[in-house]
């Protein structure tokens, strides 16, 4: 185990000299199933588990974390984060959901069945999405790196580029994340798009684009900021639940290439 971790970490290291050679597929979301979502929910982390969506909600004095039932969009528990904290990504790892900060440098970890908080974990920088592939922790913080993570102490171990065609994505690109396989995907921050990367490697193998899920009339009446973000992966079914911030929709996708 400790050759594979050494050479993960030495591939991850030589990525920027790498490049990519070949081009991102093109995909866009089909629909299967529309949802309501809380349009007062402002969305940082999405995760599926067990029947319920798992979400945490940002913005200074209104972040919360939430067990939601999709059929009806509504909170069916609810624990407000104190407003020093503005919370953001989400993800659950064995028993425990891990919820992270942006600018605080503090993680909460919860029992999933109580919403007990069991303890809070320090980190540098900024937290923005967080995924677990039930091996290793993947975090973004609001550059063009991804973070690897020990699962169980949340110590870091290496930081990665994420690339697109050989070139670093742009800083304060990547959001929130969901590990899927062998890959991560990611919602481009302030974009319709989301990214699907290799996490061997941090190429970008995919850009999905998701600029049609809403009407004009719908992405009219959002309030600034709203953006597409949210993604939970259902493993039962092999589809994802994609939202936005403030979003009154959620929808059941699998991506295509038509």
């Amino acid at each position: 185990m400790r050759r594979i971790l050494l050479s993960f970490i030495l591939l991850l290291a030589l990525n920027p000299l790498r490049g990519q050679t070949q081009e991102a597929e093109r995909l866009i979301p089909e629909v299967l199933n529309v949802y309501p979502h809380d349009a007062d929910a402002f969305t940082q982390g999405l995760l599926w588990h067990d029947g319920y969506l798992y979400e945490s909600t940002g913005l200074y004095g209104s972040s919360t974390l939430r067990r939601v039932d999709i059929e009806s969009g509504a909170p069916l528990e609810t624990l407000s984060i104190d407003e020093a904290y503005f919370a953001e990504g989400l993800e659950l790892a064995g028993d425990k959901l891990i919820q992270l900060t942006w600018q605080a440098g503090k993680a909460f970890v919860y029992d999933v069945a109580s919403f007990d908080l069991i303890e809070i974990i320090e980190y540098d920088g900024e937290g923005w999405g967080l995924c677990y592939d039930g091996r290793y922790l993947f975090m973004s913080d609001g550059s063009a790196y991804l973070s690897l993570r020990d699962a169980e102490t949340f110590d870091l171990i290496v930081r990665a580029a994420v690339t697109y065609q050989g070139q670093l994505v742009p800083p304060q690109l990547l959001n929130e994340l969901e590990c899927v396989g062998e890959y991560i995907y990611a919602n481009a921050w302030n974009t319709d798009f989301i990214f699907r990367i290799d996490k061997w490697t941090g190429d970008v193998t995919a850009v999905i684009d998701a600029s049609d899920l809403l009407t004009d009339a719908e992405k009219a009446e959002l309030a600034a900021g709203s953006v597409l973000n949210g993604i939970a992966y259902n493993p039962e079914s092999d589809t994802f639940f994609i939202t936005g911030k403030k979003w009154h929709k959620l929808f059941e996708v699998v991506f295509s290439t038509s």
